[in-house]
């Protein structure tokens, strides 16, 4: 507010005394369009945009039943969208410049105006614009006509087979029900189908549309690159400006930063015109450090946020602008200060280089998740940024430093980003580029250049924003032959090149910052040791260089063994189903459940990675079982917590080994729809028992106890990511619990210590010595605890074997009881609050709630936990229009392993 009020101060005095000149003025042609399909028998008012001809036609009942096949009709007709708009030519007559801008669009297009051909659109990242000046009237018909994405990319694919140029993969399994040939279109690649999510390949409007007048250039980007020396932060500022015509111009450039200098920054352009082959201004600004408050990543400090402001005047001649000249244009962005460095130097196991970020000089290991497309229809992501919002919130919830922006979805919004900045969550960003192989005729690399340039220089001054990556496992891809590339290996490799390092990375070059590391080429890759191998390794998963994404669908998911010992985890994960009432939520009443879950399960394995996962360790009935599939859901969610806990602590704990490994991304935070995926989060923004436990495991401080087979000996590590901690009075508390208990049959304790950004390496404790006597591997779990006398710090469990061979598990005659409740009017909706008093007489082992009664989504304080004590409180929020008056217990559901177990014997 502060900012706000002087900004309103000093605006108005430079407008009205530094120089002639009026504000660039846009129109928003929003409103009022229609779309129609090709031979008009189909016909739909679009009321605002965006807009895409899914959502037109039917909302997002895409989502529901079988709609992925049953509307993919749409995707194979034509399209256009129509709209006329009146302008008053006599009023708008002193304007030099008409410019008609589209923000997006959704991908293969004609557009027209008063049936003049503008141009034609083929990539969806990419900003179009064309000067109008000559072809506006007082009333305009505008047109965009889509072809569909499906018979545009077969028609693509069939011009490059014809030449002898076939760029695999052709189609996706068939599992996934899906088109092909994603890869010929510049569109977000999972709109052709992936193994989590349906096939919806889009065509619309999908972001804004402007009519922009001005006089000769307006700011459309605005870069600022950070350095820092003893004394003074130096801003390097680049403003971009979009011109038309061909005239060099005059300008003057005023640079407000309130919170940082005491006067504005005036720069002229007045006796050296600016190009309008290169419409940029490059300008320093030095602050003094100690008028400066870092910017640091969630976990490690504040997010403080600088707002500046760019105001631009500029005009033809040597004068200055004339009075109704729409001359002047602004911008504003938010920046952080602070330092990052990707950190890849020779190793201490002397094999190989780290790869670990440095934050403000500080070694931070990064822990986080992937994050996809917030919905499979892109037109729906912008009108959805509470989605957005309360999933990033989450993230920070869980105690996540870094997302990565997966390759085959979106370049994402700049609220987006903007909320990342304030939340502290680092992004590792991916080009658009996944899973595929891609053409490299000169259209198709003209128009990634674009798509490149554009996206780089409008996301790079975001303090979230860590590094850029030119694209999602395609060097793994080919050198590891996934699509049959080895028959004309020398061919794929030189495209790969000349796509990535002659134009990706080329491009990314250019807003290159000394406060990002280089862009990577690949994930997975050898980062800087790919270098030697012209960015095309023997190995890309080489567990010594960069980054590593590791799968293993069918292996036993307790056995940390399994795990690479690699520098950095960006991808690996485990599946599981969402909870049992969002599928009843998305049913037609004549659909089976257990084949509707069949249907949207993608993975090219089926259901076998999860049964098996499930199988391996819980209780699960077998299928002809009248409570499968509720078993199924919530035991595939207790598995896939208990899977991904084991294997982010085995890297965090790793960190301080010879291993040196600094980072874990689990795959992945979120859905595009009700369907078995790899989330922690469901698509109604319900959390799953993961997302409960990362809060647990992705702690600042956690105690890991890791099981390891050749000694037949539990690790028992201490983890703090804190760079200042109380080692004051700590001690580790061992319980032993017997299955057929409540509370702890046996208890040691020993003093411990913790280390400041790093790990404690605590105890080797051999199994028997805890398991003996009355304990053994299957009547007994053990628990261990981090306190501070009496204040619990941590908490974690070990299974000595799979629960469903456990002895002494029965039926803990739960009850649940609403305790207390009440609502709340918050700044985004209301707000409903409830405490439930859960009593157990025996072991409850790992109790799940759902909310059954109510579509609204919530979430519990705790999920999918243990209860061994008599009396436990859990609280839950719901989210809801109102206040919701009526309660009753009956409205929940809960689950535990007990009640399987009863059912199996």
């Amino acid at each position: 507010m502060k900012f706000c009020i002087q900004l309103l101060l000093l605006l108005p005095l430079w407008f009205s005394l530094k120089v002639k000149g009026d504000a660039v003025e846009v129109i928003e042609l929003s409103s009022n369009w229609s779309i129609s399909n090709q031979n008009g028998s189909i016909s739909q008012v679009v009321k605002t945009l965006p807009s895409g001809v899914y959502s037109a036609l039917y909302g997002d009942e895409i989502l529901k039943s079988y709609n992925d096949i049953n509307m993919r009709w749409i995707a194979y007709d034509n399209w256009t969208y129509t709209k006329s708009f009146p302008l008053d030519m006599d009023h708008f007559k002193h304007v030099r410049c008409f410019n008609l801008t589209f923000h997006g669009v959704d991908t293969i297009a004609e557009i027209r105006l008063n049936r003049r051909l503008l141009g034609r659109t083929n990539n969806m990242f990419v900003r179009y614009t064309y000067d109008v000046s000559k072809l506006l009237q007082n009333d305009n018909v505008l047109e965009v006509e889509f072809t569909s994405p499906v018979w545009s990319a077969l028609s693509k694919a069939r011009q490059l087979e014809a030449a002898g140029r076939a760029v695999p993969p052709a189609c996706p399994p068939g599992r996934y029900h899906g088109e092909c040939h994603m890869n010929m279109l510049r569109k977000m690649q999972a709109s052709f189908a992936w193994d989590w999510g349906l096939a919806a390949p889009s065509m619309g409007l999908w972001k804004s549309v402007q009519l922009e007048m001005y006089e000769v250039a307006l700011i459309r980007d605005v870069d600022v690159d950070m350095s820092r020396n003893d004394t003074h932060w130096n801003l390097h500022m680049s403003v971009f400006m979009d011109v038309q015509g061909k005239q060099n111009f005059n300008a003057e450039l005023v640079f407000y930063a309130v919170e940082l200098l005491s006067e504005p920054v005036v720069i002229n352009y007045t006796s050296r015109p600016i190009s309008y082959l290169s419409p940029v201004i490059v300008f320093d600004q030095a602050v003094p450090i100690d008028k400066v408050e870092l910017w640091w990543p969630n976990g490690y400090g504040q997010q403080k946020l600088y707002p500046l402001h760019f105001a631009l005047n500029a005009w033809l001649g040597s004068g200055v602008a004339e009075i109704r000249a729409k001359s002047k244009s602004q911008k504003s962005v938010r920046v952080g200060f602070r330092t990052l460095e990707l950190v890849q130097q020779p190793a201490a196991d002397a094999q190989g280089n780290t790869f670990m970020f440095r934050v403000n000089g500080v070694d931070i290991f990064m822990k986080g998740s992937n994050y996809i497309p917030s919905h499979i229809l892109p037109e729906l992501m912008t009108s959805e940024m509470n989605r957005t919002a309360y999933l990033l919130e989450s993230a920070k919830e869980a105690h996540m430093n870094m997302l990565r922006v997966w390759g085959g979805g979106i370049y994402e919004s700049d609220e987006f980003y903007d909320i990342a900045d304030s939340l502290g969550l680092l992004i590792w960003q991916d080009m658009m580029f996944a899973c595929a192989m891609y053409p490299t005729s000169e259209d198709f690399l003209a128009s990634v250049r674009e798509e490149v340039r554009q996206n780089a220089k409008r996301l790079s001054h975001h303090a979230s924003v860590a590094i850029f990556v030119g694209n999602n496992e395609n060097e793994a891809a080919l050198v590891q032959n996934w699509y049959q590339t080895n028959d004309d290996r020398q061919r794929f490799e030189a495209e790969y090149r000349q796509l990535y390092l002659g134009n990706v990375l080329h491009e990314l070059k250019l807003v290159s910052h000394s406060a990002r590391p280089e862009p990577l080429v690949s994930s997975p890759s050898n980062g800087k040791a790919s270098e030697q191998h012209e960015y095309i390794s023997p190995n890309p998963q080489d567990t010594h260089n960069g980054d590593v994404h590791y799968y293993n669908h069918l292996a036993d998911a307790w056995d940390t063994s399994l795990y690479p010992r690699g520098r950095f985890a960006s991808e690996y994960g485990f599946q599981s189903l969402p909870r049992y009432t969002a599928w009843t939520r998305i049913q037609n009443k004549e659909d089976e459940l257990s084949a509707l879950m069949s249907h949207r399960q993608h993975h090219p394995l089926g259901m076998l990675p999860i049964t098996t996962l499930v199988s391996s360790h819980l209780p699960l009935p077998l299928p002809d079982d009248t409570t499968y599939e509720q078993a199924l859901i919530y035991l595939s969610q207790v598995a896939q917590a208990l899977a991904t806990k084991l294997e982010t602590e085995l890297y965090r704990s790793l960190r301080d080994t010879q291993h040196n490994t600094m980072g874990a991304l689990y795959w992945q935070l979120n859905d595009v729809w009700i369907a078995p995926s790899w989330s922690s989060i469901d698509f109604n923004g319900n959390w799953k028992v993961l997302h409960y436990w990362a809060r647990d495991f992705m702690a600042p401080i956690a105690i890991v106890a890791l099981y390891d087979k050749p000694s037949k000996a539990l690790n028992i590590s201490l983890i703090c990511d804190q760079l200042q901690v109380n080692t004051d009075d700590l001690s580790v508390v061992a319980n032993i619990h017997l299955w057929s208990q409540l509370l702890p049959r046996n208890s040691t304790q020993w003093p411990v210590t913790l280390r400041p950004n790093g790990v404690h390496y605590d105890k080797i404790i051999p199994l028997k010595q805890m398991l003996n006597g009355e304990f053994n591997e299957h009547n007994a779990y053990l628990e261990f605890q981090l306190r501070r006398q009496e204040e619990l710090l941590a908490r974690t469990y070990y299974f000595p074997s799979s629960l469903a061979s456990a002895v002494g598990i029965s039926d803990p005659q739960l009850e649940i009881e609403i305790s207390s409740k009440f609502c709340l009017q918050t700044t985004t909706g209301v707000r409903n609050s409830l405490s439930l008093t859960i009593t157990v007489r025996r072991p409850a082992v790992f109790v799940y709630l759902e909310l059954t009664y109510y579509p609204y989504r919530h979430k519990f304080s705790e999920n999918g936990y243990i209860q061994n004590t008599p009396v436990h409180v859990v609280y839950v929020t719901v989210e809801a229009p109102s206040c919701l008056r009526v309660w009753f217990k009956s409205f929940f559901s809960i689950l535990t392993v007990n009640d399987f177990m009863k059912r199996q014997h």
